[in-house]
């Protein structure tokens, strides 16, 4: 999971981008970037660290130009966290192109073994997002006729990527001399919306992960970009678009709904807030048919996702819906924090509960899903240290059973709670008095009533089945393996922070 935004303009960009990538935060916070182009020549800076700390003024004033793209990156199983993995990545050969990605390459490994010996191409670090830029870049330089550049160049370009790439990939490009390029994977996996501006000058474009930016930014929304679509926005502001793989097919990822994306946005044609409404009236129907006698005082949610679930869910049940933890809103998400201890000792510095509200009470604690049980079992006993008599947790998502290969840090089955697992179990592992699942079909359910046209999504967190057809016993097997070395490396998390800024 990671953030991507591009914009073509009449004026300079770069504000823009980092407005954009302020909204987009939430999609990852280990790195930051920004490229600009004005003429032939690129504007980069990017580092690690959140927005707000990576772009100072003087790196704003070194981003002049009206294109741009800009990438706020979330490490995966097997990447490593460090300076050089900050996007946007950049080659020269055979045009100036740069590439931002959101997602995961399922063959990243097989097609860095074709990159060195079949195509000539170095790959200097193990981002699967620059394997992904010198495909695009190996692929153009067999389709483009000299030095000239079109739109068609590019689909065709695009057609091919589709055909080597496998995995999830929503991707923000510049060409230099074209313009900006976007592609979505052809499942359709991450997400990625149009917007448009009217300004004096003619329109203005831009492309990102969620639709709350383009509204942040005064962007009308347009439309998803669909499944194996491209989309090619030229230097003057000329709008081009191809499907490129003719047996596409949409299957979102449903944890974007659950909890990736921010509630205002809206994905492939679904409020998010809208759809987590509905998880917590499923919820509500569960709990009325299953757990009848769970004598329940209040409905408490862990914010700030759940909130609306929590809500619905306590109107459903009749029962009072009150707000018992604090949150810390200067700490970061911890769910897509590098590392478990990162991860339990942060929980405390951000949440803090408010005593009346838990004790002599039974307390339904409701969160949008459990996935290593960490920061559940941490919520568990703060309830109780606030005087609690019994807990009961409710989750909006299904029991986390299986690896997420498509851009989401669910990487080992040890590391998941649910693995192997009763409810009964997961219960006494998180010190709950009772522990409360979404089923699937009701989470399919909450998305699909709010846009029907919807038939599929990418569950393989919840039931093993990855829409790609490519993820094997041996690949997450492997994926296990580089994440098990990557734990036994020294912690980096006080190294001084390497900052890169470059024209190119």
């Amino acid at each position: 999971m990671c953030g991507i935004v591009g914009v073509v303009g009449k004026s300079p960009v770069n504000q823009l981008l980092y407005d954009g990538l302020l909204v987009l935060q939430h999609r990852g916070q280990d790195a930051a970037g920004i490229v600009t182009s004005e003429g032939k020549m690129f504007h980069m800076h990017k580092a690690p660290g959140l927005v707000r700390d990576v772009f100072r003024t003087r790196n704003m004033r070194s981003l002049p130009g009206n294109i741009g793209i800009g990438h706020c990156r979330y490490p995966t199983a097997g990447s490593a966290r460090n300076a050089d993995e900050a996007q946007p990545f950049y080659v020269n050969s055979p045009f100036g192109i740069v590439l931002g990605h959101n997602g995961n390459l399922t063959n990243a490994e097989q097609l860095k073994r074709e990159m060195f010996q079949l195509d000539r191409r170095h790959i200097n670090t193990s981002s699967d997002s620059e394997v992904l830029l010198n495909v695009f870049a190996h692929e153009l330089e067999l389709t483009a006729t000299g030095f000239q550049l079109d739109p068609e160049t590019v689909f065709k370009t695009v057609a091919k990527v589709h055909r080597r790439c496998k995995g999830a990939y929503a991707v923000v490009s510049m060409i230099a001399g074209l313009g900006l390029v976007a592609f979505r994977d052809p499942h359709g996996i991450r997400p990625l919306v149009i917007g448009r501006n009217e300004t004096e000058d003619g329109p203005e474009w831009m492309v990102a992960s969620e639709s709350v930016a383009l509204d942040a930014m005064g962007f009308e929304f347009v439309r998803d970009v669909a499944p194996g679509e491209c989309i090619v926005i030229t230097e003057s502001g000329e709008f081009h678009s191809q499907q490129c793989v003719d047996d596409a097919r949409l299957t979102p990822c449903i944890f974007e709904h659950v909890y990736l994306a921010r509630p205002d946005s809206l994905i492939d044609g679904v409020s998010v807030y809208e759809a987590r409404l509905r998880m917590g009236e499923h919820l509500a129907k569960k709990i009325r048919k299953q757990y009848p006698d769970l004598d329940i005082d209040v409905v408490i949610p862990v914010p700030d996702t759940s909130r609306p679930i929590a809500m619905q869910l306590a109107l459903g049940l009749g029962i009072s819906y009150r707000e018992g933890f604090v949150k810390n809103r200067y700490i970061g998400r911890t769910f897509i924090m590098p590392g478990q201890n990162v991860r339990k000792r942060s929980v405390r510095q951000k949440l803090n509960a408010i005593g009346m509200e838990f004790q002599g009470k039974n307390v339904l604690i409701v969160d949008d899903s459990i996935v290593r049980g960490t920061t559940s079992r941490e919520i568990v006993q703060m309830a109780r240290e606030a005087g609690a008599r019994k807990v009961y947790f409710a989750s909006a998502a299904p029991p986390v059973r299986f690896p997420n290969v498509y851009g989401i840090d669910m990487p080992t089955r040890q590391e998941l709670i649910a693995t192997g697992r009763t409810e009964e179990e997961i219960a006494r592992e998180i010190e709950a008095d009772v522990v409360i699942y979404q089923d699937l079909e009701a989470l399919e359910a909450s998305v699909r009533e709010v846009n029907p046209a919807l038939t599929e999504f990418e569950t393989s967190c919840f039931d093993g089945r990855y829409v790609t057809g490519d993820v094997t016993v041996e690949y997450l097997n492997d994926v296990e393996h580089r994440r098990d070395g990557e734990r036994d490396q020294p912690d980096e998390e006080n190294e001084d922070e390497s900052d890169e800024n470059a024209t190119v």
